[in-house]
């Protein structure tokens, strides 16, 4: 499962959630800290990341177009590092279930 950090998530997640998320990555790695939601869309749909955020921007944009890439909006607010890596990895069987269905498109966890 290859996630994509949005630039609202620490860069740290990659490597708390390796051995549950190998591959994945942080916007910051690909110099996409100052690009727009769309380029970071297209990037995402190109590399087959599936984006994690906090922004409402990408979980509306997957309502309207759909997938890919596949959106998990983190509605936790603005909370610490670690209280977002627990909501990750007790969200593992949904985040696998919405990348292994193409009817999902966003997955909200709280």
């Amino acid at each position: 499962m290859k996630l994509l950090f949005d630039q609202n998530l620490s860069r740290k997640l990659v490597t708390q959630l390796a051995n549950v998320f190998p591959d994945s990555s942080h916007v910051q790695f690909h110099g996409l800290e100052v690009k727009t939601d769309t380029e970071i869309w297209e990037f995402a749909k190109t590399n087959d990341f599936c984006i994690v955020t906090q922004d409402v921007d990408f979980a509306e944009r997957s309502r309207l177009y759909g997938s890919p890439p596949k959106v998990v909006w983190l509605r936790c607010g603005n909370a610490p590092t670690k209280q977002v890596e627990s909501l990750l990895r007790s969200g593992i069987e949904v985040i696998q279930e919405l990348l292994n269905n193409p009817s999902l498109h966003c997955l909200e966890l709280y």
